[in-house]
């Protein structure tokens, strides 16, 4: 099957597992480390990945269903959710489709949080909106046991995406954070620690 995205740590492409159209994340070998370690480290971070997202969707938030994974070739196999990033949704809704939106990602991401992962990339790109509610992928950089620095980064990460793709939205920001603290009841301390990691990006 053919590759329909390619990035630096990865490629995916459609294929079939038992009669259903799913797509294929493989992480790709890297020349520069040693044979041995860079097997050892995809198949290492394609078994976090894959369990992330079980985790995740295990605990109400919207992520693809893992149906196996191969950790010779670094591969998950994985649900396809079809409809617009919401980076691209966000450009074309109107303001209640939009509050619904940033609403439904503060409280995603709030339990997320609460259950002690992080999403590692969390930016609009990695989200898709699909039947009313936002769904994450691509949880290759995100943790488990996550501490609240770990959880502000994802927040902050979160804030530069919209100063950057959505800077005429970032009263959608402040809606995905009123809703954040609503969901998660440290959503307060990861706020002050996104100011914290904000002060220190200015004086670094």
């Amino acid at each position: 099957m053919s590759v329909i995205r390619r990035g630096a740590e990865a490629e995916i492409r459609r294929d079939e597992f038992m009669g259903r159209q799913v797509l294929v994340k493989s992480r790709v070998p890297k020349s520069y480390r040693h044979p041995t370690l860079d097997q050892s480290l995809r198949a290492h971070r394609t078994r976090v990945e894959a369990k992330l997202l079980q985790e995740a969707r295990a605990c109400g938030v919207p992520t693809p269903v893992v149906y196996d994974i191969d950790t010779t070739k670094a591969e998950i196999w994985m649900q396809e959710i079809v409809g617009p990033r919401v980076k691209d949704a966000l450009q074309t809704a109107g303001p209640e489709e939009m509050r619904a939106m940033a609403e439904e990602i503060g409280r995603m991401v709030g339990r997320l949080h609460s259950h002690g992962m992080t999403h590692g990339d969390l930016t609009t790109s990695n989200m898709i909106l699909r039947d009313g509610r936002v769904w994450f992928i691509d949880l290759s950089l995100g943790s488990k046991a996550a501490s609240l620095e770990e959880m502000g980064v994802d927040m902050h990460l979160l804030r530069e995406a919209f100063q950057s793709a959505h800077s005429d939205l970032m009263r959608a920001y402040d809606i995905i954070t009123d809703a954040y603290v609503r969901e998660y009841e440290r959503g307060k301390e990861v706020l002050a620690k996104v100011r914290d990691i904000e002060e220190r990006g200015r004086y670094s």
